[in-house]
Formats: structure tokens, sequence, C-alpha cells
């Protein structure tokens, strides 16, 4: 029988090899947003080494939507080329390839890890981060501007815009990112949104944007594609978005169009006390996809080949993501084959090194309509 870790998995017209997936991680070595032979080494070495589902990172919509200046981005078209470039490389490993859209709110407009801590002010290249309501992150980030109308107007057609270009860059699913305190996740949390108009203080008038922005990229990117979204299931903090909300968001996702939640948690606020332990988002997965009858990816702190198998074979998600540990080993799909006795298909350049009998790797195609 084959390891539920490495069955396939179709999400409308779409076919993944397996269920590993890298999971977005910025890398912050961008310039005007733009890909470059870092992201395609980065990215292609991973699908190398067996991912079925290669996402590259958050990618901003608009220039003020990165965390960073070093950050990538998909909100002009002269970023097609390059990313189109790195979708055409991972279809020719057999992986599938993802983009993660994003606007980082009022955590934008900040220096990157390798660069220190702080905010990068407008002098030094910086800009005025936006977001629901006039609250910093913290005391030592910016103060946002409140969005008004016309600006939540434009973060959806940003967003659309967006899709439309990761659709022409050959891209097989698009993921809203609304997790991790950034933008569309700060318009869910009360801790963040303190807004009195149709986008503040119910659940339903917070999770507004959220749906709009999903309308907007549902209908411009392709039926026969997957839509991904990534949420926070809970603040893990007193009065945030919680698990609860989370089962809630994920039935009204599941109307409108999402195909798969990616489930995380935490980043709204920065003294959130969070119970980090191997696999500690797993349940969070597992619960919205049995209680909101929608697929999910489980992410976090996952590392070993059985413990990632265990959470396909329980049924607790249908994807599983991991992150740190595809960055200590680019290879892991195919170590994690031995580990639990699977034969999966090496790159043929690679088969010498292979055990016996392994398949040479077949490039796959975009599906088209």
């Amino acid at each position: 029988m084959i390891a539920p870790l490495f069955s396939h998995l179709k999400l409308r017209s779409v076919e993944f090899a397996n269920r590993v997936g890298v999971s977005p991680m910025c890398q912050y070595s961008s310039e005007d947003g733009f890909a470059n032979d870092w992201h395609l080494v980065h990215l292609g070495c991973r699908a190398q080494g067996g991912a079925g589902l290669v996402m590259l990172e958050a990618s901003a919509v608009t220039p003020e939507g990165r965390i960073t200046p070093a950050d990538l981005g998909i909100w002009k078209d002269a970023h097609i080329p390059a990313l189109e470039r790195i979708a055409q490389f991972l279809h020719s490993q057999g992986a599938r390839a993802g983009i993660q859209l994003a606007h980082a709110g009022r955590k934008a407009s900040t220096l990157s890890p390798f660069a220190g801590h702080g905010v990068v002010l407008p002098e030094n290249g910086g800009w005025e981060p936006v977001a629901p309501s006039a609250i910093p992150f913290a005391p030592d980030y910016a103060m946002p501007r409140e969005l008004d109308q016309a600006g939540i107007d434009a973060v959806i057609e940003a967003f659309r815009q967006a899709a439309r270009r990761a659709n022409r860059a050959g891209f097989d699913l698009v993921e809203i990112h609304a997790a991790h305190g950034y933008l569309l996740h700060e318009f869910l949390s009360p801790l963040a949104n303190q807004r009195s108009d149709a986008y503040g203080g119910s659940f339903e008038n917070r999770i507004r944007l959220l749906l709009q922005v999903v309308g907007a990229v549902r209908a411009e990117w392709p039926a026969h594609l997957p839509l991904f979204a990534r949420i926070s299931a809970t603040d893990w903090a007193e009065g945030g978005w919680n698990g609860n909300d989370s089962v809630l968001l994920a039935r009204h996702l599941r109307e409108h169009g999402v195909d798969l939640v990616d489930v995380s948690s935490g980043g709204q606020v920065p003294n959130a006390q969070v119970p980090a332990g191997p696999g500690f988002q797993v349940e969070f997965a597992a619960r919205i996809r049995r209680e909101a009858g929608i697929p999910t990816a489980a992410v976090g702190l996952i590392t070993e080949p059985a413990q990632a198998n265990a959470i396909v074979e329980r049924g607790e998600a249908d994807l599983v993501l991991l992150a740190r540990a595809m960055l200590r080993d680019a290879y892991w799909p195919l170590h994690a084959t031995a580990a639990l006795g699977e034969t999966i298909s090496w790159p043929i350049e690679y088969l010498r090194a292979a055990p016996q009998h392994s398949p040479a790797r077949l490039a796959v195609t975009r599906p088209e309509s």
C-alpha cells in the first residue's frame, strides 16, 4: 500500500504527486519585488527533492504591501517573466507551483531580518503602512494609516490584478495570505480592527474584506485551478480571533470558492503566548477539515516522516507543508520515502545515486482549460 503522505491529491483539475508541500517562506532577497536566481535555485532544488507542491513566498500585491523593501512582489507586469521562469522549472521537476498573494498591512516598511530590527523610515526608502485601524503592531513599529473605502477598494483590485499576473506566469494555484498579523488578518481580529463601519465590529463585518478579496481573486483566477487561503486559526491572545471563528470563516471561504485552507496561527500581537511544540497547529487543521467540510493543510514544527504521514493517515489534513525542515533538507521528500518504505521518482540526472529501481522523474504540465 502507498503511504498516505505519498498518495496523490486532486483539487479541481490539478493533481499533486504527493501530499508534501514547501510552505511559503520569505527570503528577503528581492530588489523592487523582482524574483532572481536565488529564488530559482532555492525553490527549484526543493522541487528536485520531490515535493508535490512548491509555494513561492508572500508576494506583495502593492509596493506598500511589502513587509520589507526586499520582499518579493507581483504588483506589476514586469514581475511576470522571472516568476514564469520559476514556475516552468518547478513543473519540469514534477512539482505543482503555487504563489502566495499578500499585503503586510501595519507590519509593513520594516527592516529585513538580515539588517536588524525596526522601521524603515521614508527618507531611507520606507513608506507609510496601512491598516484597518490606526493601531501600531508594537511600540517600535510605525503608526499605520486607517484605510478608507477608496483604499479598501484599491486593495481588493490589487489582489485581483495579482491573480491575473499569477495566471499569466503559469502558476497552478494561488494562496491568499490572511494570517500572521498581516492586512487581511488584521481586519479579522478585534485586536487590530476597531472600526465602526461595514468592515468592523461584528464577525460578519470583520470577514467582509477577506471575502471580497476571495471573490475578486476567484473571479479572475481560472475556474479549473484551485484557490487556497492561509489563516491564523487563533491569535493566542485574549479577546482575539479564535478557533471557533476559524471554523465559521472556513465555511464561508468554501462557499466563496476556496478549495483548501492552509492553517497556521498567531502573528497578530507581539505578546501572544504560543504553546509551540511538534505539530502544535495540527489540531486546528483537523477541526476545520472536520467541522467546515473543506480540505486543509497542516503546518508548524512538522519535521519527521512518520509524523507527517500520520497527519494524512488520520485525516487531520490533506497536505503537509514544511518550512524549516525543508530549509535544513531540500530533499526531505526523497529521504522520507526511505523512512516510510516508499518509492518516489528521482530527477533523471540523479538516478545513479537513487535506490535501485527508483523511477525517473517526468515533467508535469500545467492544467489548461
